[in-house]
């Protein structure tokens, strides 16, 4: 579903009342310092309290661990940063991560008992290493997503998320974006993080991070992968690391790491430039219909840190799963199916060099002419526009 306009109007008239309801509450604050902030800088005007936050928090994410410190018995990397460091810590990078799974007349299995579905590359022995099991048919990458402007995107009130679901296409617009509906404690949340959106918070995506990239057990998720899902080789993995479950502990500073890296990635500033839904590339933007998915504005909601109430920002997303078709990669993971996506944030992407879930575009152009499924309509759009008007619409969506 679309939030569509017309003559400053707005077709969505629920989800348009409570967003000029809450838009008269928006601070003044707009993001502009921000739009100079280098990147990996914090939130413009962080308090003292929340300055300290963030940069024992960016300690944390930099901080490389050794087997003593719980790493392991299999990982990806030995610290947060390792993946996300470009162009600055909390980006994304170029690494990509491996899932793999066996689909087979239209089921999916994860392969738990195999070590699945994501592949732990490393191990701190040799006969603790992972590898894909012949058993698996569908194995994709996955690209290190950048957490730039996360907590905006966290306090954004899950009610606003789902006024953009449309499951049935009930306008026949042929988009029918999908929440991904997550159990949290205490209650369902609306996804919003990962490739799937199955993660709703950023406390519950640093835990899985930390745990399936690093093996750093923690309160959330207290228990180690087994190398291959083979748990008597986790006995012996796990004896030579010699530090019981949960790994994460309270530091000196009060914070476990889980949330301290939690707090980094939350007072983040927002990718620069701050693209505006302005200009002849805007328009072209919406004449292809890309702000179908790539919804543009959006506000948080209220917050207990101060800094991320009521501020209006442009990541250019709803936030929804959509059907892409060829493009999906696949897997499915929580209530997400096989050709399921999230809508990519666009914010930020013209500092990127390889594009979509799996890198496999190594332009804009190679991006947007590989969408398919609910997507292709928008793809015909623009395939159809002039020369010229592919290059505004590009060099709008780049921040050029």
């Amino acid at each position: 579903m679309a939030l569509q306009r017309k003559g400053g109007g707005c077709e969505r008239r629920r989800f348009c009342r409570r967003l000029s309801h809450r838009v008269v509450a928006v601070l003044a604050l707009s993001l502009a310092a921000a739009a100079e902030a280098v990147p990996g800088d914090p939130l413009p005007a962080l308090s003292p309290a929340h300055l300290v936050w963030f940069n024992e928090g960016a300690a944390a994410f930099s901080e490389e661990y050794v087997a003593e410190d719980g790493l392991g018995p299999i990982f990806n990397d030995r610290s947060c940063v390792a993946c996300h460091s470009t162009p600055a810590p909390g980006g994304g990078s170029e690494r990509t991560v491996t899932r793999f799974g066996r689909s087979e007349s239209g089921n999916f299995d994860p392969l738990v008992s195999m070590g699945g579905p994501l592949l732990q590359a490393q191990a701190i022995d040799p006969a603790c290493v992972e590898t894909v099991p012949a058993e698996a048919n569908v194995i994709v990458g996955r690209l290190t997503t950048p957490m730039f402007g996360a907590g905006l995107i966290e306090a954004i009130p899950d009610e606003d998320i789902a006024a953009l679901a449309d499951p049935g296409d009930s306008d026949g617009d042929g988009i029918s974006g999908r929440l991904h509906m997550v159990q949290y404690p205490g209650r369902p949340r609306v996804g919003r993080f990962g490739w799937k959106s199955q993660e709703a918070t950023l406390l519950s995506f640093s835990s899985d991070a930390m745990v399936s990239e690093m093996g750093l057990t923690n309160a959330l998720a207290p228990g180690t992968t087994a190398p291959g899902g083979d748990v008597a080789l986790l006995a012996a993995c796990e004896a030579i690391e010699g530090r019981a479950d949960p790994e994460d502990a309270v530091g000196p500073e009060g914070f476990t790491d889980l949330v301290k890296v939690t707090n980094f990635a939350r007072l983040l500033a927002p990718p620069t430039p701050s693209v505006r839904p302005t200009g002849r590339g805007w328009r072209l933007f919406r004449r292809a219909r890309c702000e179908t998915c790539h919804v543009a504005r959006w506000n948080t909601g209220s917050h207990t840190v101060e800094e991320l109430a009521f501020v209006r920002f442009y990541p250019y997303s709803d936030f929804l799963l959509h059907d892409m078709g060829a493009l999906g990669d696949g897997i499915v993971q929580g209530a997400a199916a096989a050709t399921e996506m999230r809508t990519a944030p666009l914010w930020g992407i013209g500092a990127r060099t390889r594009y979509l879930h799996d890198g496999r575009a190594t332009s804009l152009l190679e991006a947007v002419q590989a969408h398919g499924g609910e997507a292709a309509a928008s793809r015909a759009r623009f395939d159809a526009l002039p020369a010229v008007g592919k290059r505004k619409l590009l060099d709008f969506v780049a921040g050029r």
